[in-house]
């Protein structure tokens, strides 16, 4: 399932976000769906430089940036930060995790936490860039950048398609806590699915599990949802708050606590 196009999930700090940047997405063409999630534009014009901080979803995603020029950014397995200064734009194309590497035959492990000139994967990227950026509405370049896809898509990869339909799984059900549940559900081997992960999507089952349910407590505790975080860390699929609060902090950079102290703050700032 794709997620509403007003979803705060993997944007931390949103409130304070939204004060410094604009954030739009847009739907793909029914040719590319299955390969492409979304679309999405972010602009700003800034006084004082901002940082913005994201914690990505396990998808490729390619990007036609003002200033800049155009990138691969691979499956990034820690926060992402990224300096906002003065005013620019960016047009990005998010893959269904596993999408690119259908597209393409790559092996997206391969890209795992890189950040390359798109020129490194297509011969003709600056071709396409130039057509991206030439366009004066978003609409106009979702048009250009699908007639370039569809020049490279492939038949149907079963292989591709079960990756995706266990991937919407473990985004949308907070149930799936564990590897085995999956392995049961599917039918497959655990070696197996290990295997197709890494392929396709670039990092294994359980770090995608995790970063999704990562997904799901940032999520909660931005919007104020929860009140306790032992209850929170166990329906998450943690074996206790303890070890819910050194993840958090590794990939987050604060605790549960601290991030809904901070969040909460920033929610009571942008009423004013």
């Amino acid at each position: 399932m794709t997620q509403p196009p007003d979803s705060e999930k993997g944007i931390l700090h949103p409130r304070e976000q939204a004060r410094h940047r604009t954030l739009n997405r847009l739907a793909p063409g029914p040719a590319v769906g299955r390969f492409v999630e979304w679309y999405w534009i972010v602009e700003w014009d800034l006084q004082q430089p901002y940082v913005a901080e994201v914690l990505p979803y396990p998808s490729v995603n390619v990007t036609f940036e003002q200033p800049g020029g155009a990138f691969l950014n691979g499956v990034c397995t820690k926060k992402f930060e990224r300096e906002l200064i003065g005013r620019g734009r960016c047009f990005g194309v998010k893959f269904w995790a596993g999408g690119f590497g259908a597209v393409t035959g790559r092996d997206v492990a391969a890209f795992r936490d890189q950040r390359l000139p798109l020129t490194e994967v297509f011969a003709d990227a600056d071709r396409l860039a130039d057509l991206v950026f030439a366009e004066e509405s978003d609409v106009r370049r979702r048009a250009v950048i699908e007639a370039y896809l569809k020049d490279h898509l492939v038949p149907a990869d079963p292989q591709y398609e079960l990756v995706r339909e266990i991937v919407t799984a473990m985004a949308d059900d907070r149930s799936i806590t564990r590897v085995d549940q999956l392995t049961d559900r599917y039918d497959i081997p655990i070696r197996t699915l290990q295997r197709l992960f890494r392929r396709y999507v670039g990092v294994g089952p359980k770090w995608v599990l995790r970063r999704y349910r990562l997904h799901d407590g940032a999520e909660l505790l931005a919007r104020g949802d929860t009140a306790e975080l032992a209850d929170l860390a166990v329906a998450l699929g943690y074996f206790d708050q303890a070890h819910f609060t050194r993840e958090f902090k590794d990939q987050i950079g604060l605790t549960p606590a601290e991030y809904a102290a901070r969040t909460q703050a920033e929610r009571q700032t942008a009423l004013y």
